[in-house]
């Protein structure tokens, strides 16, 4: 289908962004890599009245070691963070590495990924398990809203009309691992389940772990019986009996692809290969 008619303004800052959008009211969207919103504007699902194009700003690309955190720019693409330094091994990498093909993950950006808030989308359940920090910019300033407090519904977040999604703030997580799998139908389709986590291995077995879920409800969810399950298993056996507490979460959706009943089942299996992939031990993920 043919998008609906729309005005279409190319801003050199974030001033100049944030300007626009507050002139073109709550229709004005902002445009980064387009490969989230273009095809919903193709099929009329979104009919924005005004795109301000805003993948001219260079401010808002790059990866930074702040230290005790990483700060990643919302126009950096999933290439980049893939090949980020400072992102190397790390969660992050490993699941941009994953997402689509290489023409989506040259254009697609973190900012645009997070704005649109799909639940099927990789990265949110990603930052959801990392504890990670959105960075929103408005006309009124600038303020950072927890991931778990960002993601409110289907397509929906807390950023409010007129504010751009400027960054992400991830707290390092130094000696834990970390694995992000997930289940789809053909290569690069959205995945029917997908399983972020990040986990503590010591010689006493897990001391900790953040469970992140994909395309199980209408955000991203964590996990959290599953991972207080976790802590302290270092058998097999254990890490299954605490991947099955994920039956405690709300029933998840039911689709073409797949029914709630094996929606659970393949979280369950994925969870014990991740946290398994995640401590480094290979042998459990069998």
């Amino acid at each position: 289908m043919i998008p609906a008619s729309f005005d279409y303004e190319r801003a050199s800052s974030l001033d100049e962004a944030l300007s626009l959008l507050a002139a073109g009211g709550e229709d004005a969207r902002p445009l980064a890599g387009g490969h989230s919103l273009l095809p919903l504007m193709r099929l009329r699902l979104a009919r924005p009245s005004l795109l301000v194009d805003i993948g001219g700003i260079d401010e808002l690309r790059g990866v930074r070691d702040d230290g005790d955190s990483v700060t990643i720019g919302a126009l950096t693409t999933h290439h980049e963070v893939a090949g980020a330094a400072a992102l190397t091994g790390g969660l992050l990498a490993k699941v941009a590495e994953g997402i689509g093909d290489p023409q989506v993950r040259h254009r697609g950006t973190l900012g645009g990924s997070v704005a649109h808030a799909d639940p099927a989308s990789d990265l949110p359940a990603a930052l959801l398990a990392l504890d990670a920090e959105i960075t929103l910019a408005g006309r009124g300033g600038t303020r950072s809203v927890a991931a778990a407090d960002f993601f409110v519904g289907p397509f929906m977040s807390a950023a409010d009309d007129g504010e751009i999604v400027t960054g992400v703030r991830v707290p390092k997580r130094e000696g834990w691992g970390s694995a992000y799998q997930k289940f789809q139908r053909r290569a690069q389709d959205w995945a029917i389940v997908g399983v972020a986590a990040v986990v503590n291995w010591t010689d006493s077995g897990i001391a900790g772990a953040a469970i992140g879920l994909t395309n199980m409800g209408g955000t991203p969810l964590r996990a959290h019986a599953v991972e207080a399950a976790l802590t302290g298993s270092s058998e097999k056996a254990q890490i299954l009996a605490a991947a099955s507490k994920v039956s405690e979460l709300e029933t998840p959706p039911a689709d073409e692809n797949a029914s709630s009943e094996y929606r659970l089942h393949l979280a369950q299996v994925l969870i014990a290969r991740a946290v398994a992939e995640a401590a480094g031990c290979p042998g459990m993920q069998r």
